[in-house]
């Protein structure tokens, strides 16, 4: 958890260079590497380590399931040690490969078409490292590592309402919509400009069956950190549909400036950061063992988040500078208020409890 947060934290100081903010280097490239120590980094070792601790719980205590974790860990300090770049890229590849083998496990355990699409969002990060570590341009991983993020959380969803889906034709429109993803991956792999567009399609079509079927759209009736989390899937899902447009019409036209920032943020800070702040209460008691309590508080963390993208997408797609760069920089800010406040009421919970 603590390699996780440093390149959570790394990566937003990163990120705020890139957008144009003169800070104090701390390590060298560290703006180069935003995009790894936020996908592979941070978010690489969160998911895994969700996983190990599940399987670990699951097989009487296993503890070797937690080295997967530790691999993206170690990545990401490669990373911000500015480390010969092929360690880094090893140790993240290597995790990737962890997590597809800790969900061949889970497979056997328990087969379910939730956990196959899971799995298949770890072999995306798998083939996003390989492809990383084979040096091609960056632009050519991150569909891979949006597929690794986006599959994972859309399986968790599915997982969680599968009660609700029972309709056969339901489940096979949610593959469909996969299959449909995944063909575009492999396409852009030979013609970057149509394989993006058909993924683009494909992930429209997801986000469009996520607000379509998923549970929130029951639980938002609801109160306190259920409508809340509720409320953070449906906006995540809204920026999901937005974004994944944004690679429909544009495809491979933009590999760098505004409109390819777009293009990303939308997703990774619309769709994954909202997905994020929703989950944090339910994720953070089990991995670390703390109760997060609800508060209305967590709105301003969750407010500000879309605000500040809403910002920062103006000044991409009007090529307004000004707008982009604090929209940029606010949605660091926000990330590390979400840290914050989700820290505070974890000591506020245990203050009360005495």
């Amino acid at each position: 958890m603590l390699m996780a947060a440093l390149a959570l934290l790394a990566g937003l100081w990163g990120g705020v260079q890139r957008i144009g903010w003169a800070l104090p280097t701390i390590t060298l490239y560290l703006a180069a590497q935003h995009g790894p120590l936020m996908v592979s980094g941070f978010l690489g070792t969160l998911i895994s380590l969700e996983r190990a601790v599940a399987l670990s719980q699951f097989q009487n205590g296993r503890r070797s399931y937690y080295l997967v974790p530790l691999l993206a860990g170690l990545g990401a300090i490669a990373l911000i040690l500015t480390i010969d770049p092929l360690i880094a890229r090893t140790l993240s590849s290597l995790a990737a490969l962890g997590l597809v083998l800790m969900f061949v496990v889970i497979c056997r355990l328990q087969w379910t078409a939730d956990h196959l699409v899971m799995g298949l969002g770890a072999l995306l990060w798998l083939v996003g490292n390989g492809l990383w570590l084979a040096n091609l341009p960056l632009y050519q991983v991150v569909p891979w590592w949006a597929g690794f993020l986006i599959l994972t959380i859309a399986g968790e969803r599915l997982e969680l309402g599968r009660v609700l889906l029972h309709k056969r034709n339901t489940r096979l429109l949610f593959l469909g919509t996969v299959v449909l993803f995944l063909a575009g991956l492999l396409l852009s792999l030979v013609a970057l400009d149509a394989g993006m567009r058909l993924a683009g399609l494909g992930l429209v079509a997801l986000g469009l069956w996520l607000l379509r079927f998923d549970i929130a759209r029951r639980t938002i009736r609801q109160t306190g950190l259920v409508r809340f989390i509720a409320a953070c899937l449906l906006l995540g899902y809204v920026w999901l549909v937005a974004g994944s447009a944004l690679w429909l019409l544009y495809g491979g036209q933009y590999l760098a400036g505004p409109v390819y920032d777009a293009m990303l943020h939308m997703i990774f800070m619309g769709f994954v950061f909202s997905m994020i702040f929703g989950h944090a209460p339910i994720i953070v008691p089990a991995l670390l063992g703390v109760q997060v309590p609800y508060t209305p508080l967590f709105y301003i963390h969750l407010s500000l988040l879309h605000l500040s993208l809403l910002l920062r997408m103006a000044g991409d797609l009007l090529l307004w500078l000004p707008g982009r760069r604090w929209g940029g920089m606010l949605n660091g800010v926000v990330v590390v208020l979400f840290l914050l406040v989700t820290a505070g009421t974890v000591m506020y919970g245990r203050w009360q409890r005495g």
